[in-house]
């Protein structure tokens, strides 16, 4: 069942049509992330593809990461990939059965991958600081010339 937008309610499914209308993608898009590995929807008997509500929550998490950080899309799977992991981290970690040595090693696992991301991000900050930087420099030469005349 969908919502007048057509985000999913339930565990119901959509067809590739209505997620990738729902999703404001091209239906060539939810098949090249599927492709990628992005994304793994539900295939009918008859090869139809399905996409639950956690397909569209990943394909909105694709475009911020492609909007917000100008991530491209290997670098987002490396992204997906590792928040796949925390979350595994995270289940383990929550276990009750598990030791707390299997615990420390966890958190451990859990640190490298945070510390992994954030030099990424960092490095692309760095990047966009270089580019306003430029930007900043142009601005002034135009500026400059302007009031020379």
């Amino acid at each position: 069942m969908t919502t007048a937008g057509g985000v999913l309610e339930d565990d119901s499914v959509m067809s590739i049509g209505a997620a990738a209308q729902s999703a404001g993608v091209t239906e060539r898009a939810l098949r090249y992330y599927q492709e990628l590995g992005l994304i793994t929807p539900g295939v009918t008997a008859g090869g139809s593809r399905r996409y639950s509500r956690r397909d569209l929550e990943r394909v909105a998490r694709i475009r911020e990461l492609q909007s917000l950080l100008g991530f491209n899309l290997d670098e987002i799977a490396v992204v997906l990939a590792n928040e796949d992991r925390t979350a595994a981290i995270k289940e383990a970690y929550l276990d009750e059965e598990t030791p707390d040595s299997r615990r420390r090693q966890l958190l451990e696992e859990s640190l490298e991958l945070a510390t992994q991301m954030r030099r990424t991000v960092e490095a692309k900050r760095l990047a966009l600081d270089s580019f306003l930087d430029d930007l900043d420099q142009r601005i002034e030469r135009i500026r400059a010339k302007m009031s020379d005349r």
